[in-house]
């Protein structure tokens, strides 16, 4: 479903952390002014579940596809993390087959892994992987939601599935205050959120704290921005957020204590990524 109405937020300049750790990196965008009740209905019944006009983030495949891997529309449809990254896959990650694995950037230090229970169904399993130096080591299992009616290779607006691929996550936001989180946080009225989901449960909350995915967006903008570099038909305002006790859009949800300890664990300069998609599709 696609909407005319333009969102409000649409700066990008960032600053440098608070952290000082990135010399010249974002830095946490703090509050904007509130936005219309009517504005912030509509943004909730979007594709996607975020704050998105049903279209898509930039995809930018790797300077050179590995020998074997996937064709450039298969790259195009499925998602890929960002350009210049390195062609060499990393180790291998449990659930993760060749083609897969040869998607995630070889920079990449940490790989969130979401994994749906089948290709037409709205559960999944979420679990961090962190390099050490020597290997991987696997966070916890957390248990998840995706959209009402599983995942797809090529995600439409208004598809009610969750797009399949690797996308980086950069940017963060929500109703509450940054959480501690090393990645830009926006804290924004331009989170809230009234209304009920495809189930009728309450979505109030469902934004209190999100990851943008680098789905169809401009990297490095608040999740709030509207840009959709492939289009509005290609869907968009695809966020990591907290859980509503019902499918979503397009979106992943997990518990609303798990999203804290992930904004918490991730580290840009870690460069992080998301694997997503069903169990069979992952093992591809």
């Amino acid at each position: 479903m696609a909407s005319s109405i333009d969102c409000p937020y649409r700066s990008r300049h960032r600053a440098p952390s608070r952290s000082g750790r990135r010399s010249g990196g974002p830095v946490r965008v703090r509050g904007r002014a509130p936005w219309p009740a009517a504005v912030l209905v509509v943004l909730a019944a979007l594709t996607g579940c975020g704050a998105s006009t049903g279209t898509a983030a930039r995809d930018t495949p790797a300077a050179t596809a590995p020998e074997g891997g996937p064709s450039d529309t298969a790259r195009t449809a499925r998602g890929r993390a960002g350009a210049g990254a390195q062609t060499r896959p990393p180790a291998r990650l449990p659930g993760l087959g060749p083609r897969t694995l040869a998607w995630i950037p070889g920079n990449a230090r940490q790989v969130v892994v979401v994994t749906g229970l089948g290709r037409d169904a709205n559960r999944s399993e979420v679990v961090l992987h962190q390099h050490t130096g020597s290997g991987w080591e696997a966070g916890p299992v957390w248990p998840a939601r995706n959209a009402l009616r599983g995942w797809t290779d090529d995600h439409r607006a208004g598809d009610l599935r969750s797009p399949i691929g690797v996308f980086t996550l950069g940017d963060a936001g929500g109703l509450l205050p940054d959480p501690g989180t090393e990645l830009p946080y926006d804290q924004s009225d331009g989170f809230s959120v009234s209304g009920r989901g495809l189930l009728g449960e309450p979505l109030e909350g469902s934004f209190d704290y999100v990851i943008a995915i680098d789905y169809n967006r401009e990297p490095g903008t608040s999740p709030l921005d509207l840009t959709r570099p492939l289009g509005a038909d290609k869907g968009g305002g695809i966020w990591l957020h907290v859980d509503h006790q019902g499918p979503t859009q397009g979106c992943v949800s997990l518990d609303k204590r798990h999203m804290r300890e992930l904004l918490r664990a991730l580290d840009p300069d870690l460069h992080p990524v998301i694997v997503m998609g069903d169990a069979d599709s992952l093992r591809e």
